[in-house]
């Protein structure tokens, strides 16, 4: 029941991912969360998210901030990054993971996902049969609904590092 929050694989941060190894996997295309996935709730973007994103694209990615934040608030860090993307996406609805893959000439076979939170980011990518990045999230502060989610989440990670354990025989 509760393995559709489940993602594929977990990480630290996602400046920690080896992107270079997934293009060469055949992946082609990053969707992301904006905040606590690349930069700390509400912040603009930093020079290690410009930076990054330059990166992606010499690797040969493309990519597309999906948010279901206000416009103002994605335009602002997409245009700094200098790349695509979506606001008030309704997630966890396939509708903007789709729209996503679409604006980026991308399928579920050549992208991935990556995010903090496993109800709407990671539930999202998994609805859709995209690959999916949970990663820590990079601040504590966040707002109320969204720390309420995590008591949940802690349940749910739970089971799913049990799950792992159980797979690797410990």
């Amino acid at each position: 029941m509760l393995k559709c929050f489940y993602p594929d694989v977990e990480a630290n941060s996602t400046y920690e991912i080896d992107f270079a190894a997934l293009y060469a996997k055949g992946y082609r295309g990053v969707i992301f969360d904006v905040d606590n996935t690349l930069v700390p709730h509400g912040a603009p973007a930093d020079e290690k998210a410009v930076s990054f994103f330059k990166q992606l694209r010499e690797i040969g990615f493309d990519t597309c901030t999906l948010s279901n934040n206000k416009e103002p608030r994605v335009k602002s860090f997409a245009d700094a990054v200098g790349s695509k993307y979506i606001f008030r996406a309704d997630k966890p609805s396939r509708k903007g993971y789709q729209k996503a893959m679409e604006m980026m000439g991308t399928d579920v076979k050549n992208t991935l996902f990556v995010g903090d939170q496993l109800f709407t980011d990671v539930w999202g990518a998994n609805r859709t049969g995209i690959f999916s990045y949970l990663v820590k999230p990079i601040h504590p502060k966040e707002e109320i609904q969204i720390v309420l989610k995590r008591r949940l989440e802690w349940i749910v990670l739970y089971f799913y590092h049990r799950s792992l354990r159980k797979k690797e025989g410990k």
